[in-house]
């Protein structure tokens, strides 16, 4: 009886080796792309895989573009036919919170065109690899915990579209070869620790998104590329001077918070054809363009120029905008009197004003009597004739001597 038990042993374990041989030689996925993806498997902490997630489905004892719907989620792969090899084209994984690096392996799926790896626990520098990665069209790796820079690799994703690295710990500069990345739409390296000028990247002609905020970035203003439609620079360290944004005609998003700017808020900015919402608050810019023959059929509705050194009367023109909402021109060095056109406009379609720690005098318009239901807003710490009862007056005012200057010009 041993030796049939033995012998029966013995033909399982052949037939076991010949069909993983078998299964080799006839696997349907390219050896060193299911060799990249068990690497990043190894590369991730087993314990930090929820048995739900997109990984703990990665089961290698089948081929993975042979699997079934409830393996290797998160994959796709080409389908070129009988009797080729396929290629995975897409790791798209869930944010399960996955801890851990990624392999250098990755460099070996050329046929790659999409990469998420985001809202997760990767850390470590990014693979110089990555620059095989010829195919590329789509990389997210956002909201995890890698370091270095990426210069390195950057400029070889040649097909790439839409690059999100936002919410990292990457430092250093951008390369100035990433304007040879021609096919870019959007990219987005905010909430990192990258440093130094901004490239000038106007010939990345088809950028349409631009969001380098939270950053190091010092000097001036780049280039940028005619079609940009959203740009965000808000918490760096730019400074000059803002006005060659006005020749950016389809700019709709513009947020420079929270620099070093000087100079104006030029009325070319303010009579760009699509913008919707400047916040241009924390800067040191000293006045704002706005005449009589500025605002009709803008599609303006926020303007946000808080806490910057603003000085002169209120702009009358802002009411010519007729789509402005929300307006905040707080903590500046703004006087004269609030005009009376400012009353018309409260809740049609103004619905939020804040002109507070300015040096404004004088009455308020009455409108602002009854408009506590229909706006939000601030007129405190002026030299105003304001109730306190009239809750858009809350926190009182300067004495009338602070704004004395101002007063005997009335």
């Amino acid at each position: 009886m041993d030796s049939i038990s033995s012998s029966s042993s013995n033909s399982v374990v052949v037939a076991m080796v010949l069909a993983s041989i078998f299964a080799l030689v006839h696997s349907i996925t390219l050896r060193s792309d299911t060799e990249a993806l068990q690497a990043l498997r190894r590369s991730i902490d087993p314990n930090m895989i929820p048995p739900s997630s997109y990984i703990s489905s990665w089961d290698f004892s089948v081929d993975p573009c042979d699997s079934t719907g409830a393996k290797f989620l998160g994959i796709l792969c080409s389908n070129p036919g009988d009797n080729v090899t396929n290629r995975i084209v897409s790791i798209e994984l869930d944010n399960a919170g996955y801890d851990g690096f990624l392999t250098h392996n990755i460099g070996n799926l050329t046929e790659l065109t999409s990469l998420d790896l985001s809202r997760n626990q990767f850390r470590g520098p990014l693979p110089e690899t990555l620059r095989n990665l010829k195919k590329l069209t789509m990389l997210s790796l956002s909201g995890n915990f890698f370091t270095g820079g990426i210069a390195g690799w950057i400029n070889g994703l040649k097909n790439i579209e839409s690059i999100d690295l936002s919410e990292n710990l990457l430092s250093g500069p951008i390369p100035a070869r990433v304007s040879e990345l021609r096919r870019l739409t959007r990219i987005s390296l905010a909430n990192n620790e990258f440093s130094g000028r901004i490239p000038d990247i106007n010939g990345l002609w088809k950028l349409d998104t631009l969001d380098l905020g939270s950053n190091m970035f010092v000097g001036s203003l780049p280039k940028l590329p005619t079609k940009l439609r959203s740009l965000t620079l808000s918490h760096n360290q730019l400074a000059g001077h803002i006005t060659e944004l006005g020749s950016l005609k389809e700019l709709r998003h513009i947020d420079l918070s929270d620099n070093k700017f000087t100079g104006s808020i030029s009325r070319s900015i303010l009579s760009l054809p699509s913008l919707n919402q400047l916040n241009v608050s924390f800067n040191q810019l000293t006045s704002i363009e706005v005449n009589t023959h500025l605002g009709s059929g803008s599609p303006l509705q926020v303007l946000n120029a808080q806490r910057n050194r603003l000085q002169g009367h209120l702009p009358v023109s802002l009411v010519n905008f007729e789509n402005l909402q929300v307006i905040n021109l707080a903590y500046n060095g703004l006087t004269g009197r609030i005009p009376l056109a400012y009353g018309q406009r409260l809740g049609r379609p103004w619905r939020s004003l804040f002109l507070d720690d300015n040096f404004l005098s004088g009455r308020i318009p009455r409108q602002f009597n009854s408009s506590g239901s229909r706006i939000s807003g601030n007129l405190g710490n002026n030299c105003l004739s304001c109730p306190v009862t009239i809750p858009i007056c809350g926190g009182g005012q300067r004495p009338a001597s602070a704004c004395i200057g101002e007063i005997g010009n009335q």
